[in-house]
């Protein structure tokens, strides 16, 4: 894929007052990639655009990025990058700092549902057999590109072998969340990869543990706990 592609008219969102509210709990269905990465601690708390509330406080375990078609939602289909650097605190809890989604509807209810802090931006999401091309902008600015191919047998995958234990922070209010998935992976390969720094944390140079094209897959996002 070569860079410089030409960005996509930004779209004018609906007005978050016309948007229905869709409480927890949500189950999806599509497919995804899965970038697991072990991170180090000057690295995240230098690049990873962090909140001045996670400053200090990195723990280590691990990373990941994921990019999601999911095809069925509560809010309908849309699209998703996400970045979780690792653990966080005392509890030493994973933290998404970085997210974008092509749907107002789930960006306005991932941040009521669950203090996720989403974006609104444009995807543009092109498959073919065992590649996948994605270009994410933000106001016409790119912030992410990727070709990633995928291969090879199928394999049960499950949230049971790397759980992710979310503590999300929005507006001084806490959520506590532990998404639940299933489904079927392929071993995967980056092959292009453009990253602005100042979007999305560069992780141009650092390379995954592992990478994984998961399809299809069931994922559950239940009620949070909010402490009192």
């Amino acid at each position: 894929m070569e860079d410089g592609l030409p960005s996509a008219p930004r779209l004018m969102p609906k007005s978050t007052k016309s948007l229905k509210r869709v409480p927890a709990p949500w189950t999806l269905r599509g497919e995804g990639i899965i970038l697991l990465f072990r991170f180090k601690e000057n690295w995240v708390d230098q690049a990873a655009n962090l909140p001045k509330s996670l400053h200090q406080k990195f723990k280590g375990g691990f990373g990941y990025v994921m990019l999601v078609d999911y095809q069925e939602s509560p809010v309908g289909p849309y699209k998703e990058l996400l970045f979780i650097p690792g653990k966080f605190g005392e509890e030493k809890l994973h933290t998404i700092t970085t997210i974008f989604v092509d749907s107002e509807a789930s960006t306005v209810n991932g941040r009521a549902n669950w203090a996720i802090p989403k974006q609104t931006a444009d995807f543009n999401w092109q498959k073919e057999k065992g590649l996948d091309h994605v270009d994410v902008f933000l106001n016409g600015n790119l912030v992410f590109q990727a070709s990633i191919r995928s291969g090879g047998i199928s394999f049960p995958m499950s949230t049971a072998l790397l759980p992710i234990r979310l503590r999300q922070e929005l507006e001084n209010q806490v959520f506590f969340t532990q998404p639940e998935g299933k489904g079927w992976g392929k071993l995967a390969r980056i092959q292009n990869l453009k990253v602005e720094p100042q979007l999305f944390p560069d992780i141009r140079g650092i390379k995954p543990l592992l990478a994984l094209k998961v399809s299809p897959f069931t994922l559950t996002f239940p009620t949070p706990s909010i402490p009192a």
